[in-house]
């Protein structure tokens, strides 16, 4: 999944910006979950970018078969030079897991994109999103991109997504050695979610960058098709720390 390389909060997050604190959910008992750590948001945000979708990134006409939700592992990102999410996801707060997005799905590629015209997204809208997905422009490219080929409206598409992410149970990668471990991990922390289902998406390093849960299209998890899970369960995992 490619996220545009777009400024998030540039020249926002000053000294003298209102800053409002987010709560965060306790991780479930007996399972230690890396969500933020913290969500602090300016009090005035910018309009997100438009994109500018070219014709053949359009991809209107595949059926959609099933979902995959996918949280990213947001230190592996910001390690990186943050992929253009810019001072809220990577130096105003200290984040573990985030919601990347929730992807309809084919029988393989092209996926569906673009499926129509994307409105823009109500300041209230992305605002409500940001302690899970902290970029304002990665939640507008969200809607465009994916929430235009299942949803009427942006608030129906984040309503989903969150609800979604919400309720996944997100085990702390850093005690755990292995894809393999990772994938169990997951499946213990959710019952009724198939180890099969976790899909591990890893760097050509083997550095851990998101997991990926495929949903039926009622929103149940269910097995990833063609036994396609990404990262081997022997895949021995780099997994970046949260910083201090």
């Amino acid at each position: 999944m490619r996220i545009r390389p777009t400024i998030l909060l540039a020249g926002l997050l000053t000294a003298t910006a209102a800053l409002t604190a987010c709560e965060t959910q306790p991780a479930a008992p007996a399972v230690v979950a890396a969500t933020a750590q913290s969500c602090r948001l300016p009090a005035v945000l910018p309009a997100p970018e438009m994109e500018h979708v070219r014709p053949d990134e359009v991809v209107a006409d595949r059926p959609i078969l099933f979902h995959m939700l996918a949280v990213t592992w947001m230190p592996e990102t910001c390690r990186t030079g943050g992929d253009g999410q810019g001072d809220l996801a990577c130096d105003a707060n200290r984040f573990g897991w985030t919601l990347h997005g929730l992807w309809p799905n084919s029988d393989g590629r092209p996926y569906p994109r673009y499926c129509r015209a994307a409105t823009r997204v109500a300041p209230q809208t992305i605002r409500a999103e940001l302690c899970r997905t902290p970029s304002v422009d990665l939640v507008q490219h969200e809607w465009a991109a994916h929430g235009t080929c299942g949803w009427d409206t942006p608030e129906a598409y984040f309503q989903q997504s969150a609800a979604m992410y919400d309720k996944l149970v997100r085990p702390d990668p850093r005690a755990l050695r292995t894809a393999g471990e990772l994938r169990d991990a997951f499946a213990r922390a959710n019952p009724g979610l198939p180890r099969q289902a976790v899909y591990i998406a890893v760097t050509e390093d083997d550095r851990l960058r998101e997991v990926r849960i495929c949903n039926d299209l009622s929103f149940n998890p269910r097995p990833c098709p063609r036994g396609e899970v990404g990262a081997r369960d022997a895949t021995v995992l780099t997994v970046e720390p949260i910083r201090d």
